[in-house]
């Protein structure tokens, strides 16, 4: 079930076709989800930056990192040199180790040229699922991660339990994957930007819709929380893709303010949260990967989207990432794992009366 199913409407903007990081033309999402037993409850996600070899075509990127409990690896290189030059994994704390060594063995699978030499730095995020999963089992393996890479898809993308997100728990209901995205009016470019999340934070009491206080209408004194010990001690990563022509500095921006989506949701980057946001541009395509990689031009002819015409970006990352979160506790099911603990999914009917209450079924 989608936000938009039950009429509920984030933000003025206009979703895409799929309303999902889909949307912008060449990537793709891929998951390997791992449930077994009573305690492996984890799994793997793989975004794919556009339709060619990002291995050897690199895309402008930029970070932000809203709060430091976590793990985005490859980032230091995205914040010196501008470039994305990897697909993306998302998978659980234990398992960024395993999930990067994989992504490094598929660009030596993927190599146009492995005669020459040349490098990886992948990214990877994690956020920690250890309530629900077994997560110092170790249960993710290199073939998972080929699973979800060969699996990608431009299609929809599944919310909720599926992948990296199986296990994950977000202000203290079922979290996990979500999506959403925005196109932007004819005069602001018409550009698509899309936004992917993992989220596995927030406390119950400050978890807001459209501005309503959904989470302290729905308490865990009526829906139990899994571990109320470990309220506000989850994390987010957010993915945030657009064709709009941006600079690594202008990508840099537009990560930033996909954290106010967050914020509009209620998460406030709490001291055990790890909030990491990273942002690409599939414009520019055609940048040289690497010297070492093959001869490349002395200068190359780029793009860029004035700043004075920014902000409908800037907007858009903000409302498809409050609308992510919202399907990733929406796309999620109830799910009983590691410890016989259980994390409840968001109840829609209770969701759609506390909005109406408020009268905001519609941001």
């Amino acid at each position: 079930m989608r936000a938009r199913d039950l009429g509920i409407e984030v933000g003025r903007g206009r979703p895409g076709a799929l309303n999902a990081i889909t949307d912008v033309a060449g990537v793709r999402v891929g998951f390997t989800t791992l449930v077994a037993g009573e305690a492996v409850r984890t799994g793997v996600t793989v975004i794919v930056p556009h339709d060619g070899n990002v291995w050897e075509e690199p895309l402008f990127a930029g970070a932000h990192r809203l709060n430091g409990n976590g793990e985005l690896t490859g980032l230091e290189w995205i914040r010196e040199a501008g470039m994305l030059m990897s697909p993306i994994g998302l998978t659980n704390t234990h398992s960024v180790g395993v999930v990067r060594d994989a992504l490094a063995e598929l660009d030596v699978r993927d190599r146009t040229h492995p005669e020459r030499p040349f490098w990886a730095l992948p990214v990877v995020g994690e956020t920690w699922d250890g309530v629900l999963n077994d997560v110092n089992g170790m249960h993710v393996r290199r073939e998972h991660v080929f699973e979800a890479y060969d699996a990608a898809s431009a299609g929809p993308v599944a919310e909720g339990n599926v992948g990296s997100g199986t296990g994950m728990i977000c202000h203290e209901f079922k979290g996990g994957i979500g999506s959403a995205s925005r196109v932007l009016a004819a005069d602001a470019g018409g550009y698509t930007l899309g936004v992917l999340v993992q989220a596995n934070h927030g406390r119950r009491e400050r978890l807001a819709v459209n501005g309503a206080p959904v989470g302290a209408e729905i308490p865990a004194s009526e829906v139990p929380a899994p571990d109320p010990a470990a309220a506000g001690a989850g994390s987010i990563i957010v993915v945030v893709a657009t064709d709009a022509p941006l600079l690594p500095g202008q990508c840099r921006r537009v990560a930033q303010r996909a954290s106010f989506g967050i914020a509009r949701t209620g998460g406030v980057g709490e001291h055990w949260s790890g909030d990491l946001l990273l942002a690409f541009s599939t414009a520019n395509r055609g940048l040289p990967a690497s010297e070492i990689d093959a001869p490349t031009p002395l200068t190359v002819s780029l793009e860029m989207l004035a700043d004075a015409h920014i902000d409908a970006l800037f907007d858009a990352a903000v409302e498809a990432t409050e609308e992510a979160i919202l399907g990733a506790l929406l796309g999620a099911e109830t799910l009983t794992g590691h410890a016989g603990l259980t994390a409840h999914a968001i109840d829609p009917d209770r969701l759609l009366a506390a909005l109406d209450r408020h009268g905001a079924r519609t941001g």
